[in-house]
């Protein structure tokens, strides 16, 4: 059986985080509310998960409805079994990534970024399935020591080293 890849893009505005992965079960959808939910704060997001058997409907949930459609839009592009996406603005895939982890159904997670991203999806038969992602552009250099203390001052500027 021959194996066709098609790169997917994800569209989005650039102050939207993206998170793609992979879940096994449609009890994702309302995990995944719950663990983005419990964040508390002003996170906003919005979650699409493509149901793989049975109905096989895009499942969507969110307290954002802009973010929710950016969620389904991007999960229907890609149109993947199994796969979930989540938009987020108002806060960072480093706050939610080991919450979304520990929800029971999730099975890997992609990418987590705000960078432009495409997504490369296997078709064979009758199926979709996520083989990787690009994120973001390669590198075009190795840090300096003064971009090593750029570095370092910005984490500590937004808090996230002491």
């Amino acid at each position: 059986m021959a194996v066709d890849i098609e790169v997917v893009p994800l569209e989005k505005p650039e102050d939207v985080n993206v998170i793609v992965g992979q879940s096994h079960f449609i009890k994702t959808v309302e995990d995944l509310h719950e663990a983005l939910a419990g964040i508390g704060g002003t996170l906003k997001f919005g979650v699409a998960f493509c149901e793989a058997s049975g109905a096989r409907l895009v499942r969507r949930t969110g307290n954002d409805e802009a973010l929710v459609d950016l969620a389904v839009a991007a999960a229907l592009a890609v149109s993947a079994g199994h796969c979930f996406v989540v938009m987020l603005r108002d806060g960072f895939p480093v706050n939610v990534l080991n919450q979304i982890k520990a929800v029971p159904e999730v099975c890997s997670i992609y990418c987590a970024t705000a960078n432009p991203v495409q997504v490369l999806v296997a078709v064979a038969g009758g199926g979709r399935g996520v083989a990787g992602v690009i994120d973001g552009e390669p590198p075009v250099g190795v840090e300096t020591e003064q971009d090593v203390a750029d570095r370092r001052d910005l984490l500590r500027a937004i808090g996230y080293k002491l």
